[in-house]
């Protein structure tokens, strides 16, 4: 399997600065057939992106998405409008759930709704740090997953991506140990058997939180974990460069 390196660049660059900072990674980065790269820029810049983004190199994805392929819903991007336009689209992150108060179900709809348009989710779950020191965190998952993956079917798996991110390591600066990762990660994968079989297909799964160069190659050598999703350091174009090559060694 391919590792898939997912950069979020969250609330920054407008079309133009989006752009230049493309086009500064590009010069970074060394195509490598092991290794998948999404960029995940604001919904505003990906239909500039997706003109200029070099296929060969990267696929494009969205930060979000709304369940409904349209109606009265001021302020959302549903995924039958990023159809053409993007690969994958991140579903369910932390700070949707905490900042936005997005409960299980309505991440759920969304996981449906991409695939129904050929989006690949990337199904987003971990714990707080109250859930971690309340020793929660295989409740909380399970439950994210049980409900997450509701809408999806067997079928569906091959097109499924699922990123660990425990909330209280994102942006902190705090990363969970590798071998706290690797418990998790191999929560997730039976977690999946057991929802749709032990014959179903392998679901990539990522490490999300806090990863910077020098702890990526820890992370990326957990058994379990396929990839990660990069956040603050995908926007920092010489990170985001040396992170992609440390995945594809």
């Amino acid at each position: 399997m391919k590792k898939l390196i997912v950069g979020n660049w969250k609330e920054h660059f407008n079309p133009g600065t989006a752009s230049a900072y493309y086009h500064k990674l590009n010069k970074l980065v060394e195509k490598a057939s092991n290794v998948t790269v999404v960029l995940c820029p604001p919904t505003l810049d990906i239909y500039a992106l997706s003109h200029e983004l070099d296929g060969a190199k990267y696929k494009l994805g969205a930060q979000n998405l709304y369940y409904e392929n349209e109606g009265p819903y001021t302020g959302e991007t549903s995924a039958a409008m990023l159809k053409g336009m993007v690969d994958y689209s991140i579903i369910g992150h932390s700070e949707r759930r905490h900042k936005f108060g997005e409960d299980n179900l309505m991440i759920a709809k969304k996981v449906g709704a991409a695939l129904r348009n050929n989006i690949k989710p990337i199904l987003c779950v971990g714990e707080t740090l109250m859930d971690r020191d309340e020793e929660l965190t295989s409740r909380v998952i399970v439950d994210q997953l049980t409900v997450g993956l509701h809408f999806v079917a067997k079928a569906d798996l091959d097109d499924m991506v699922i990123a660990y991110e425990p909330v209280w390591a994102i942006g902190t600066g705090d990363f969970a140990r590798p071998d706290d990762v690797a418990k998790v990660a191999k929560l997730i994968h039976n977690t999946v058997q057991e929802l749709f079989g032990d014959e179903s297909p392998e679901v990539p799964i990522l490490y999300g939180g806090s990863v910077e160069p020098d702890n990526a190659k820890a992370f990326l050598d957990v058994g379990y974990i396929d990839g990660l999703l990069v956040g603050g350091a995908s926007v920092n174009a010489e990170k985001f460069a040396r992170i992609i090559a440390s995945a594809s060694t």
